[in-house]
């Protein structure tokens, strides 16, 4: 699958290449995946299925003037270079009629890369089994995405880029009763199944806390505990153009007071961009290359930002390989020192959060989110959980939390695979720890 695959794309850059007229030039993307879905729903199997399909993004090319297609390839050399023509065809027809873009940035330098990692993968049904056999006696929901997904771009000059990699995402929940439910998520390259069943154990043992009478804390200050999945999406909301050159130079960054105003947050925050060891690929679609690791922010201070062609063309800089949203792709936020053995002891009294949902910004120029908590989020007294805790709202800025704030984070940290399916597979990724917060603002 790996050679046809990776072939294909090359012999249908090679055809684009050949109708090339003129000072004409054309860049193309493949998206691919090969990927079993299973979805579960009271610890039963209720939906398998295979999802095998190809999607080509095509881009003609006349001096400042461009037009795109994106199209559904059956994978069939011969009905999809006939496919191909006829949207170059379309294309060229359309140039004549566009505007120049002035914005537009193409590499014209050919780098040519090729990232193959071979897949460490068991068959997904040895993944079922033993998914099915932790669950019994449960009433568990999830759903099960695994196989590889291919990544390719060329263009008219000869660049060839080639990214394989082969990954799976478990999302499960264990439904108690009413609202209340545990939820966790298992991703990474290679299925271990001790993790797997510490993990499921550990979800096992908070559905039990689930059990007992929930209670509510007056709205205010308290000493909370995020884990990973929760402070993912905390981090997530800084994709929002926080980290955005565009958006730090038209202050439209919720980061901007880190550059304005030189705002640090605390000295144990390192946030990179690890393009070497995430599932995205280490290209765009405008054939630049990602650098393995970019530093966004360095103990604690705005190092950098991600600057896509674009942004480099009307500001007159240098491009770091940035997607055109200029978000990252393969965040990780370093770990600390606080061993995840003892959160709860290092937390004593306060709240655990397991997940956080419905974040937005309720003030962006100070970076201040707001959400509700979700699924087992818990009230600990003296190292020890008590009770399972109602929904609660917080409000809180990013600058107190991950400042003044953050007591610390958690030597281990976790793979969080985006779980996003619409129309593909996602290949965004997380590797964070948790974090120990002080004076966390609960309003409702």
């Amino acid at each position: 699958m790996r050679e046809t695959m990776q072939h294909y794309f090359y012999d249908l850059a090679d055809f684009i290449q050949s109708r090339i007229k003129g000072r004409e030039q054309s860049t193309c993307w493949l998206a691919a995946e090969a990927s079993d879905f299973v979805r579960f729903n009271r610890s039963a199997i209720r939906q398998p299925g295979h999802v095998q399909q190809i999607s080509l993004s095509l881009q003609l090319i006349d001096g400042l003037r461009h037009a795109g297609s994106r199209l559904t390839l059956a994978g069939d050399l011969e009905s999809d270079r006939a496919l191909i023509e006829r949207n170059l065809e379309a294309l060229r027809a359309q140039l004549p009629d566009l505007p120049e873009d002035p914005h537009l940035l193409l590499s014209t330098e050919p780098h040519s890369t090729e990232h193959i990692a071979p897949s460490q993968l068991p068959a997904t049904t040895s993944m079922v089994d033993e998914i099915l056999d932790a669950a019994r006696d449960h009433d568990m929901v999830g759903i099960l995405a695994a196989g590889p997904v291919y990544r390719g771009f060329a263009n008219s000059l000869g660049q060839r880029n080639w990214h394989e990699t082969a990954s799976f995402n478990f999302d499960w929940s264990l439904y108690h009763s009413r609202d209340k439910a545990v939820k966790t998520t298992y991703a990474g390259f290679a299925w271990d199944s001790a993790q797997f069943h510490a993990k499921f154990g550990n979800a096992v043992d908070q559905l039990a806390i689930l059990g007992r009478e929930a209670m509510t804390i007056r709205p205010g200050p308290c000493r909370a505990y995020l884990a990973p999945a929760a402070l993912n999406e905390i981090v997530g909301m800084l994709n929002w153009d926080g980290l955005s050159e565009k958006a730090l130079r038209t202050r439209q960054s919720s980061l901007r007071r880190m550059r304005d105003e030189g705002l640090c947050l605390h000295p144990s925050v390192t946030l990179i961009e690890n393009t070497a060891e995430g599932l995205a690929p280490a290209f765009q679609g405008e054939g630049y290359i990602k650098p393995e690791r970019l530093t966004l922010i360095g103990q604690g201070r705005l190092t950098g930002s991600m600057v896509a062609p674009r942004t480099a063309r009307e500001y007159g800089i240098a491009s770091n390989g940035a997607d055109n949203g200029e978000g990252m792709a393969s965040a990780e936020l370093a770990g600390g020192d606080v061993p995840l053995a003892r959160v709860l002891k290092e937390l004593d009294t306060g709240v655990f959060i397991g997940n956080l949902w419905y974040l937005n910004f309720s003030d962006r120029a100070n970076c201040r989110l707001t959400g509700m908590t979700r699924f087992a989020t818990f009230w600990v007294e003296n190292g020890e959980i008590r009770a399972p805790l109602n929904v609660m709202r917080f409000d809180d800025s990013v600058f107190r939390m991950l400042g003044d704030n953050l007591v610390g984070l958690t030597q281990e940290r976790e793979l969080l695979i985006d779980t996003d399916t619409y129309g593909a597979r996602s290949t965004a990724s997380a590797r964070l720890p948790g974090a120990l917060v002080k004076d966390f603002m609960f309003v409702l």
